[in-house]
């Protein structure tokens, strides 16, 4: 293993969510065992990640073999079979496995996962679903949100500050949203200052709570 290789990682449910973990943490430097029960999914993926085994991991022994100890987080991507999950993250919280995070279907399967021993509940169905919503809506042409309520959005400029230079049109006080940059065709993305004026077509990044980033992507269509 060379030096620059990163911590590795134990990603248990090779299906669509588990697989697209464990890949991209392949390609990020981990070294990544996959384990699924499914042995056609174990086959798939044996050829893209560091080791992949076929194995029924809500059995605690089954873990210890495979040699928990040595991972310092692990990602359970079981989603439909929620007794399964739930079985995982025990086994896991019992072998003191430090940095668990596992995928919920629902909010109360949520619920359960943390009081099981996952440090991290992540809910990929609900958040692409919010994602899409916001997207179908045409106001915003990319978004990211996070758990405080807080998201970084793309959209395109709104008309009552197109040919005002920031500092004017003060987005952060009026709209309570920060324009973080600004995208023109055929140019660079630029760092947005005080004195960046916005033009007709510009692109832009900001920041703020969901509402109001929303409530000022309106403002195109008022």
């Amino acid at each position: 293993m060379s030096a620059d290789r990163r911590k590795p990682v134990l990603v248990i449910g090779l299906g669509r969510f588990g697989g697209a973990v464990a890949l991209t943490l392949e390609r990020m430097g981990h070294e990544v065992l996959g384990a699924d029960a499914d042995p056609a999914r174990v086959q798939e993926f044996s050829r893209q990640l560091t080791q992949t085994v076929e194995a029924d991991c809500t059995d605690h022994d089954v873990l210890v073999k495979l040699g928990t100890d040595s991972f310092s987080s692990a990602v359970v991507g079981i989603g439909s079979d929620i007794e399964a999950s739930v079985l995982v993250v025990l086994a896991l919280s019992d072998l003191a496995v430090p940095n668990i995070w596992a995928k919920a279907t629902n909010e109360r399967h949520g619920r359960i996962l943390e009081r099981t021993g996952a440090h991290h509940v992540v809910f990929p169905e609900q958040r692409m679903g919010e994602r899409v919503a916001r997207l179908v809506n045409e106001r915003l042409l990319d978004f990211i949100s996070f758990d405080n309520d807080f998201a970084i959005a793309r959209l395109a400029a709104p008309e009552p500050i197109v040919g005002l230079p920031l500092v004017t049109s003060q987005c952060r006080k009026k709209f309570d949203v920060t324009v973080v940059g600004v995208k023109r065709e055929g140019e660079d993305f630029l760092h947005a200052v005080p004195d960046t004026i916005i033009l007709p077509g510009d692109m832009l990044v900001v920041s703020g709570k969901v509402e109001k980033i929303e409530a000022f992507a309106a403002k195109s269509f008022d």
